[in-house]
């Protein structure tokens, strides 16, 4: 007869999952993607080191959940501020704020989602989510467009562009061997070289 979990035992194997990735989480923060080993996860997590393998095949397995979980927020929280705006230039220009000014405040987890080295499985993922911002810039400068708000233009290109400006804005900031700077003059830049790239008009 094949083995059925129960609910406690599903409910105890979700929370020793959930536990392992608030630990990754929380090392990814504090050293990057290097300091989530498998004997730190464990340790952090306070669970067996071999429990690890009954939730995730490998390390690369789970530092690709953490990312899907971390960056998947970080989207939705930049979707919601875009969709709480009117007009191609607010939202575009909420894109950018909470884009740069959540990743300045988290700076070494936004540097170990946006550049630091890490594992195929990692990468895909990555590239996937950096597909989802170049969609919801691509959806707000064709919105633009057809209003008349922004001139005719290539939007998938003018996203890319846009989605790319910040990302690479944002590394010297990010970077763990570079200087804090104060966030506001550097999102502030960022936002007006985005918003000029695209046409909008007092910009």
């Amino acid at each position: 007869m094949a083995y059925r979990p129960t609910a406690r035992t599903e409910a105890t194997r979700l929370a020793h999952r959930q536990r392992l990735l608030d630990a990754a989480r929380q090392l990814l923060a504090e050293g990057g993607y290097a300091a989530a080993s498998i004997s730190a996860l464990a340790e952090r997590a306070q669970v067996a080191t071999g429990s690890v393998y009954n939730h995730f095949t490998s390390k690369q397995e789970l530092l690709a959940a953490v990312f899907r979980h971390v960056a998947g927020h970080e989207l939705a929280a930049v979707q919601e501020a875009v969709g709480a705006r009117n007009g191609a230039a607010e939202q575009l220009r909420a894109l950018v704020e909470v884009f740069a000014f959540r990743a300045l405040r988290t700076p070494r987890t936004a540097w170990a989602l946006l550049a630091e080295p890490v594992d195929p499985l990692v990468e895909a993922d990555r590239l996937t989510y950096r597909r989802g911002y170049h969609a919801l810039a691509e959806t707000v400068i064709t919105a633009g467009i057809e209003s008349g708000e922004l001139p005719v233009q290539n939007a998938r290109l003018s996203a890319a562009a846009v989605i790319g400006a910040i990302s690479e804005a944002l590394l010297g900031p990010l970077s763990p061997v570079g200087e804090r700077t104060d966030p506001e003059p550097v999102v502030a830049g960022i936002a007006t070289l985005c918003l000029r790239a695209v046409g909008a008009v007092g910009t």
